[in-house]
């Protein structure tokens, strides 16, 4: 099992726009995926019910766009689902940590929703979470 960690990078002037971070196992999985990318803004992901919630049934859920070199069209997407006590990501291809491609990732549901909870309740506490 994997473990998510959810931040967020508050903006101007260390960045264009307020993003959501993903590391999966320590692992910055939007830059190790595609550099070009940025995480989409963290109230459109977090909020409750939002698209990283899981569900029985599969969903595509984009998590990232291209931001350089000049905002595109370009998202980065991955697969979520819930199958038991299990939230699992998939469609995914970024190097592990051995250089090995990782095609899926699996987290435990109480530390994934615990985490999604945890990262949108601190976002309410900051300026750009308003």
């Amino acid at each position: 099992m994997s473990t998510l960690l959810i931040s967020a990078c508050p903006g101007p002037p260390a960045c264009a726009a307020v993003h959501t971070c993903l590391f999966i196992d320590g692992l910055d999985f939007v830059a190790r995926s595609d550099s070009r990318m940025a995480g989409l803004d963290p109230r459109r992901l977090l909020r409750p019910g939002g698209p990283l919630y899981p569900t029985d049934m599969p969903r595509i859920v984009d998590v990232a766009t291209q931001e350089q070199p000049e905002p595109g069209r370009d998202k980065l997407t991955i697969r979520v689902r819930l199958r038991g006590e299990t939230v699992i990501w998939s469609d995914l291809m970024y190097p592990g940590l051995d250089g090995r491609p990782i095609e899926e990732v699996r987290f435990r549901l109480e530390q994934y929703l615990g985490e999604v909870e945890r990262a949108y309740a601190a976002l309410q506490g900051h300026p750009f979470g308003q």
